[in-house]
């Protein structure tokens, strides 16, 4: 059965079906929340989510990125925990410059992420187990690095949190500047395109001649590079590196791509659309709060949510392919 032409030009591309969906579920929660509290719909509440929310958009980028070739990086939280310690440590008891701290910061986080990378294709092992077994040593080296510890940095680096430009900070304007050119690399590049064709199916892409070890290694190091980042903009934030920040960081990134309509199998995803899956994610979890749901309410929540995100992957990967065969 074939679609006459002028129903293909009214059709819309399915990639604006899926940033329409997005954009209504987002309005709809704005709305909903703004009726049953009295001052969610502010500026200063947006305003409000979006710095408190920087460190989310870097490390979804990444986390993108290693969903779409069908691996999963659940280390993020701790490698972010660890950044931040070094960088903590680094001012606090060595009285380093800050951008010297900072950089320290982001070497650790790569650092950990190639090694989740070479571990991974070196040995062929499930990224599920090489990153569960980086989560308990990030973890267990910030205790040690920091002594059990808070490291107050004070005004050392908090202006970089204090800036701002119409009222978002700095770290949010580096955040949609690393999800634009994230987005740009997986759409626009070579090394996208391979990434999404790993993804998809990595047996055919290594017998057309690429290595998908490389692209795979890179991206774990990305992804570890980026938590390092949102460490920089977490400890900014809280003036402190706390050796139990992060916890449970990795399952709220990984939720926040699933909503954005990347798929866990691999193969498919958008960087802007873990961007909007964020922003529900925050929204969400402003919005509980505001109209006082406890701790446990807000997370009993957010694992609905998570399901909710997979089971419509699930639909939509069938319609997808009922499409194909029709």
């Amino acid at each position: 059965m074939t679609t006459s032409p002028r129903n293909r030009r009214l059709a819309l591309p399915a990639a604006a079906k899926e940033y329409l969906g997005m954009m209504a579920a987002l309005g709809l929660m704005i709305v909903i929340f703004s009726l049953v509290t009295k001052h969610f719909f502010s500026v200063i509440t947006f305003q409000t989510i979006a710095n408190q929310y920087a460190e989310y958009f870097v490390v979804a980028v990444g986390m993108t990125f290693v969903l779409i070739v069908a691996g999963i990086d659940l280390s993020v939280g701790s490698v972010m925990a660890l950044s931040g310690a070094v960088l903590g440590v680094c001012m606090a008891r060595y009285n380093l410059p800050a951008p010297l701290a900072v950089l320290a910061c982001l070497g650790v986080g790569l650092a950990c992420g190639l090694i989740n990378g070479l571990v991974i294709v070196t040995w062929r092992l499930p990224s599920f187990i090489v990153t569960l077994g980086m989560l308990e040593a990030a973890r267990g080296a910030t205790f040690l690095v920091t002594g059990s510890g808070t490291h107050y940095v004070g005004g050392a680096i908090s202006p970089l949190a204090e800036a701002n430009l119409l009222g978002f900070s700095v770290p949010f304007l580096v955040a949609v500047a690393v999800v634009v050119a994230g987005q740009l690399v997986l759409s626009r590049t070579v090394f996208g395109r391979h990434a999404v064709a790993i993804g998809t199916n990595e047996e055919a892409v290594r017998l057309s001649g690429i290595d998908p070890r490389r692209v795979k290694v890179i991206v774990f190091a990305l992804s570890g590079l980026l938590a390092a980042l949102g460490a920089v903009f977490l400890t900014s934030r809280m003036g402190s590196a706390d050796p139990n920040a992060g916890t449970g960081f990795e399952l709220e990134a990984i939720a926040a791509v699933v909503i954005g309509g990347t798929s866990l199998m691999g193969g498919r995803g958008s960087v802007l659309r873990s961007f909007f899956g964020v922003l529900i994610f925050a929204v969400l979890g402003s919005g509980l709060a505001q109209v006082g749901a406890t701790e446990h309410g807000k997370r009993l929540s957010t694992g609905c949510v998570i399901v909710a995100a997979v089971i419509v992957d699930y639909y939509r990967q069938r319609l997808k392919r009922s499409d194909a065969i029709g």
